[in-house]
């Protein structure tokens, strides 16, 4: 055998719960209880962070289908030559396409309902480059918009809160005025709603009114386009891109990416996962120090044993380090159950919480009241592997103490009373 016999020791103790007698019968019911309580809390805080990862996702996805991955923007005047801008942004290799946008805020009016809303004027042949609009109109066609006749296309929950269907006429309020004798008169247009599209996000379904880029230069009364959207190949690298992009095209341009467009629901979401971290960390913390109970008890079960090494020649250090590969032991192995049975849920959250629906007859996200009605999943395997260490680290910090206690332990005293 050539292992350190400070772990063979460990290792024996580690099993020596099997035996017959009640007291160690009793600590290996509390060492099993260490290692479940610590492989649920590994496996909830895997599938915690994978669900909020997955929604996350789902959030940012549906973002990103009406928004584009870059955005650039005409700070002073309008974009008069957008073709070249174009062509200056796709000499960085990650552009894949653009299509020039004008925007502005407007607000709508149909009978009694007034909404604020932001108006978009797009090219319905270049705009499925930069985004999913196109495939996400339930009614009509985005195609519908053609310069001159004044068409919109509106989401599906505007549509719903002022009551148009297709061929219905709105109008749009500019707040750039007229100046006329009698003052300054809000210019009006009416619309005709030619499509609507349903995104699956809140904001930009309630919100969002898309024409022409004609029909929205002559409503804003912009010579040129407000700005370019981009796509790129990979929307992770969006922000160097936007970075890169703004330090080569001329100064009255700015380059903006979607994650700096988001940031605040962003940075919340990120501050949401950080809070839930801490918090089921404690779990995994709780059942981590159930160790220290386990390995006090198996100590006062052993004195007469640490005395006989102790007289043997072990030294302190030799004591303490076979408690400690004994609670680590205990440790790793709740971790690795924990990591596996985390990691099974975490890829088959759908048909976990489809069967749980079904066993108790409910639904988790109700259909008709979230736009979601899935739990998403997106595992990160850097979330596991964090998760991992750190139940590790918690599980060997609880078995410091004991040992400590263990390596104290004096052979007379001891054995004074054997």
């Amino acid at each position: 055998m050539n292992l350190p016999y400070e772990l063979f020791v460990g290792l024996r103790y580690t099993r020596s719960g099997r035996r017959s007698s009640n007291r160690n019968g009793f600590i290996s019911f509390i060492s099993a209880l260490s290692v479940a309580g610590i492989a649920l809390g590994v496996a909830a805080l895997i599938v915690v962070l994978s669900v909020m990862n997955g929604f996350q996702k789902e959030v940012r996805d549906r973002m990103l289908s009406v928004l584009s991955h870059i955005e650039v923007i005409a700070t002073g005047q309008p974009m008069l030559d957008w073709k070249s801008v174009l062509e200056q942004s796709k000499r960085n290799p990650l552009v894949v396409d653009g299509a020039p946008y004008v925007s502005g805020q407007a607000m709508l009016t149909r009978d009694d309902s007034v909404r604020g809303v932001l108006v978009r004027g797009i090219d319905p042949a270049l705009e499925p480059r930069v985004s999913e609009l196109a495939a996400q109109v339930i009614r009509g066609k985005l195609e519908a918009l053609v310069p001159g006749e004044f068409g919109v296309a509106i989401g599906g929950v505007l549509a719903q809160q002022i009551h148009v269907d297709l061929g219905d006429r709105i109008a749009l309020i500019a707040p750039q005025g007229t100046v006329t004798p009698a003052g300054v008169v809000p210019r009006v247009r009416q619309f005709t709603v030619v499509a609507i599209f349903q995104s699956g996000h809140y904001e930009y379904d309630s919100s969002l009114v898309l024409t022409s880029l004609e029909d929205a230069g002559k409503l804003f009364r912009v010579e040129g386009v407000s700005g370019l959207r981009l796509r790129t190949a990979d929307m992770q690298q969006a922000p160097m891109v936007a970075a890169e992009l703004g330090s080569r095209l001329d100064q009255s341009l700015f380059a903006r990416d979607w994650s700096r467009e988001n940031r605040n629901w962003f940075a919340a979401v990120q501050i949401e996962k950080r809070m839930m971290f801490i918090i089921l960390t404690l779990i995994v913390a709780v059942a981590a120090f159930n160790l220290v109970s386990m390995l006090v008890m198996t100590v006062t079960d052993k004195r007469s044993d640490i005395a006989i090494l102790r007289t043997l020649g072990a030294s302190p250090r030799s004591i303490m380090a076979i408690f400690m590969v004994q609670g680590a032991l205990v440790g790793l192995l709740g971790t690795l159950f924990g990591v596996s049975l985390g990691v099974v849920l975490a890829q088959n959250i759908g048909p976990v919480v489809a069967a749980i629906e079904k066993f108790f007859g409910f639904q988790v996200l109700p259909s008709g009241v979230y736009f979601i009605s899935y739990l998403p999943s997106d595992l990160h395997w850097s979330d596991v592997i964090s998760i991992g260490l750190t139940s590790c680290v918690l599980a060997f910090a609880a078995t410091i103490y004991p040992s400590l206690s263990a390596s104290r332990v004096k052979p007379a005293e001891a054995l004074r009373y054997e």
